[in-house]
């Protein structure tokens, strides 16, 4: 079964692995097919289902409630996460405003079919709402019950710190940070994970395969694989051409002697590399059939040797992501409309 970690400086836990819907519910895989792939992640012991208002313009939320329905509440963690307009997509239908956070709690708490959401995430770094208001906002919906605890996702060093104090003057908690974080894409290290650490903030981490490239699937020079998100016409503008480049595809090759040689496949392997950072609490991983589950789960409590540590650097060495820029970068400029 999947073993759990707390998520930050509190009494909750999530499981470590932690099935994420971006790029499948609603979108990439039919409803049935969906709703069948959430019930196995429940069969193999994963709890913890995390969402956002905005994948598929809030079609992902509700087929994740459809198929979270009949099961009891107590036994499940819900997150999701609110920045990116949906909807009418008006002026004010965007970014962290008081308006924007309590018209779309409120929606997404309808679609998922619950009366609270465990970790209500921002979804990005808003620079036209002031951060006070932000937070504000989110206490306001900590003390309806709406809300449990608070997340973000792709914050900066010291946007977490702001952030971070700010929710301690208000008597909440800021509990996460979602970044996406794999064996090729590590710009968190360098300043994002020990700010985290000295504040108690846990990384729940997208992307642990870095959108595929990480399972061995993809090969440099040949077409891509039936089936794979970045052969399907309803997901391939998700995939990062930054991990498509043949010198990337080469260097991945170089890591299936190393799985095999610990008795791993590609897949657990990714997934076990980021759980080895001990800031990070989850690894979210998505699937389009139930049976790719039965692979995945298997990362869980796995521990990589320091040599088997070195020998992926050393494989990767040239194609790493490393530069903490990178998370600054991700958050627009201005509120997207």
């Amino acid at each position: 079964m999947v073993a759990y970690r707390y998520l930050g400086n509190s009494g909750f836990k999530v499981s470590e692995i932690t099935y994420g819907n971006w790029v499948t519910h609603g979108s990439q895989v039919e409803d049935d097919a969906a709703i069948a792939t959430v019930h196995a992640a429940l069969e193999h012991g994963i709890t913890t289902f995390d969402t956002a208002d905005v994948y598929a313009n809030t079609r992902a939320e509700a087929v994740l409630g459809e198929a979270l329905k009949g099961q009891r509440r107590d036994t499940l963690e819900l997150m999701t996460k609110v920045y990116f307009p949906t909807g009418a997509k008006g002026p004010n239908n965007t970014g962290l405003s008081r308006k924007h956070i309590r018209d779309s709690v409120d929606g997404s708490l309808r679609r998922l079919g619950t009366e609270y959401i465990d970790v209500y995430q921002a979804h990005r770094f808003d620079h036209e709402t002031p951060l006070e208001e932000t937070f504000q906002a989110f206490a306001d919906l900590v003390r309806l019950g709406k809300v449990l605890y608070i997340g973000v996702s792709e914050w900066t060093a010291d946007q977490l710190r702001a952030g971070h104090g700010l929710a301690q003057d208000l008597g909440i908690q800021l509990v996460s940070n979602q970044p996406q974080y794999s064996a090729l894409w590590r710009v968190i290290e360098d300043r994002v994970v020990p700010t985290s650490q000295e504040l108690g903030i846990s990384q729940v981490v997208w992307s642990p395969l870095a959108q595929g490239v990480l399972t061995g699937k993809y090969r440099a020079g040949e077409a891509l694989p039936e089936g794979s998100r970045a052969a399907n016409e309803k997901s391939r503008d998700n995939v990062d051409q930054r991990f498509m480049r043949d010198e990337v595809l080469t260097a991945v090759q170089r890591l299936q002697p190393l799985a095999e040689q610990a008795g791993l496949t590609m897949p657990q392997m990714g997934i076990a590399w980021v759980l080895q950072n001990p800031n990070v609490s989850a690894a979210l991983v998505g699937a389009s059939r139930p049976e790719q589950l039965g692979d995945t789960v298997k990362a869980s409590g796995i521990t990589l040797e320091a040599d088997l540590l070195q020998a992926i650097d050393d494989a990767l060495t040239g194609v790493v992501e490393r530069d903490p820029e990178q998370t600054e970068s991700s958050s627009p400029e201005r509120r997207l409309v």
